[in-house]
């Protein structure tokens, strides 16, 4: 017996897979084509020079057939030896993760703790890269936007703190959740390798893995010996030269890939910033009002990308969650790891508007009642009255 038709449009407001634009949805739909041909020559050639503008780096974006964890492995194993040393930060869920993959690759890893709330301390980078004087550390390894609670970690003052001790470590940075939506200066901020994916602000679904690869990581990749086959950038790049991957590339979520880049140009990345700025301070301003405390901390560390919010003490996060997708079919991220249970967040990235944001909110809004979690006040009243006050000054802006 099929499940009962739910009427209108199920609102997926996890922190990714984000919503696929049905413009992204209508590329991806074609004949696939043959992946030898000059046909997808001409795509690879302008999806590859499109993703330098998005990482704002003029060095190589190599493209994978993989999630996010694939380019995590990548980024490892292209440019460190077995038993090399890496630094790397307790941020949340996702940092958690990659240390332990570091770790089954056969590195070692020097882990500082986190409380999961702070951002990486870049005085803390200086201290232990400091000490480093036989220079065993080969690279330093930190999430940009910590997908599991929301916060955001200032890798401009990282690469400072690195500068300031002389040390030659690699700079490799996560930007899962923060390409597209947050501001990312790969080439300017000095990092080696970034890492991204697919499925949160370029609007795709899951399946493409990225590595913006700097020169100096490039040197590193010649003398690395790490084990490596489909992960090795200089098959990728040899092809990527000639418009061509060497094996079967995902040439349907190129498709969209490509769309999704003329999404985002047309837009105008300083634009889109601004709007997931916007939508982020709406929602942290409903938070507030609903008397909920954001996993985050400290104002400058708050992400962008998505918001983590605590329940009170006693409640159940992941049975709000569930009234929430019950009663308005609205699908919230769960906590992670040490926030299970604890925690729930509200993902507000990638083809999002207002009018879209203040149904997500609504939603909560009823959900946390249904739930037996009374508000302190209308979260929905202050997202409005900070949408208001946001428009209000980017029109006086633009006058």
């Amino acid at each position: 017996m099929s499940e009962t038709r739910r009427a209108g449009r199920h609102f997926l407001q996890i922190p990714g897979p984000t919503n696929v634009p049905d413009r992204i949805l209508r590329a991806i739909d074609r004949p696939t084509i043959d992946h030898r041909g000059p046909e997808f020559r001409r795509l690879a050639l302008a999806v590859l020079d499109g993703l330098k503008r998005v990482f704002k780096t003029r060095g190589p974006v190599i493209v994978y057939p993989s999630s996010g964890t694939g380019a995590w492995e990548a980024a490892l194993v292209n440019t460190l030896s077995p038993g090399d040393r890496v630094l790397m930060v307790e941020t949340g869920h996702f940092a958690t993760m990659w240390k332990e993959m570091a770790g089954r690759l056969g590195l070692e890893v020097e882990f500082v703790p986190g409380d999961w709330r702070s951002p990486v301390d870049p005085e803390r980078i200086e201290a232990v890269l400091g000490e480093d004087r036989a220079r065993r550390i080969k690279a330093v390894c930190i999430v940009h936007n910590e997908t599991s609670t929301g916060v955001r970690s200032d890798v401009a003052a990282v690469r400072r703190a690195i500068d300031r001790t002389g040390h030659p470590a690699l700079l490799v940075v996560d930007t899962i959740s923060s390409l597209a939506s947050m501001d990312y200066r790969h080439d300017e901020w000095g990092v080696d390798v970034t890492v991204g994916a697919s499925q949160k602000g370029l609007m795709l679904p899951p399946g493409l893995g990225f590595n913006a690869v700097s020169e100096k990581a490039l040197a590193a990749h010649r003398t690395a010996r790490m084990p490596r086959s489909y992960w090795d950038w200089s098959a990728m790049l040899e092809a990527n030269a000639r418009g061509f991957f060497p094996y079967t590339p995902a040439t349907n979520l190129l498709y969209g890939l490509a769309e999704a880049l003329a999404m985002l140009e047309e837009e105008g990345l300083e634009r889109v910033f601004a709007r997931h700025d916007r939508l982020a301070a709406a929602t942290r301003a409903a938070v507030r009002a609903w008397g909920l405390e954001i996993v985050a901390r400290r104002p400058e560390s708050y992400s962008s990308s998505l918001t983590g919010v605590f329940v009170p003490d006693g409640v159940d996060a992941d049975r709000v969650r569930a009234v929430i997708l019950e009663r308005f079919d609205v699908a919230l991220g769960a906590g992670l790891g040490k926030l299970a249970g604890r925690a729930f967040r509200i993902g507000h990235l990638g083809d999002l508007n207002e009018t879209w944001l203040l149904g997500t909110l609504a939603a909560v809004e009823a959900g946390l009642e249904a739930a037996g979690v009374q508000p302190a006040g209308s979260g929905l009243d202050a997202a409005k009255r900070a949408l208001s006050g946001a428009q209000t000054e980017a029109v006086a802006a633009a006058a």
